[in-house]
């Protein structure tokens, strides 16, 4: 069923993010816990994240929705928050942005406390 949150949080597993929580409401909320704990957060794993969320988008299996992701070290160690706006999806998929632009427009997002 489209944005079933079992099939999100089974997808970012199965592409190696370490989910922590997952909720949906009007927002995508996803917490994952780094492989990377460094000082900043890996844009590689960003990218996993992304490209789990577009394929289920491109597979019918999830419906779009604005994410805020906040990326941890541990439990209460904060490395960063991003979000992704559903219409750059779209427009990735729809071939009127490319995956450069959409990856800066995600970068742009990138908060590190």
């Amino acid at each position: 069923m489209p944005g079933d949150l079992t099939g999100v949080e089974a997808a970012l597993r199965s592409n190696a993010i370490s989910v922590e929580s997952v909720s949906r409401g009007d927002v995508l909320d996803v917490t994952y816990l780094t492989a990377f704990p460094g000082a900043s957060v890996n844009h590689g794993e960003m990218g996993r994240v992304c490209n789990t969320l577009i394929d289920l988008a491109d597979d019918g299996a999830w419906d779009p929705v604005p994410v805020e992701a906040t990326v941890i070290r541990a439990p209460g160690d904060v490395q960063g928050y991003w979000r992704l706006d559903p219409e750059w999806i779209e427009a990735l998929s729809a071939y009127r942005i490319s995956e450069e632009e959409f990856s800066a427009r995600v970068l742009d997002t990138l908060e590190e406390p």
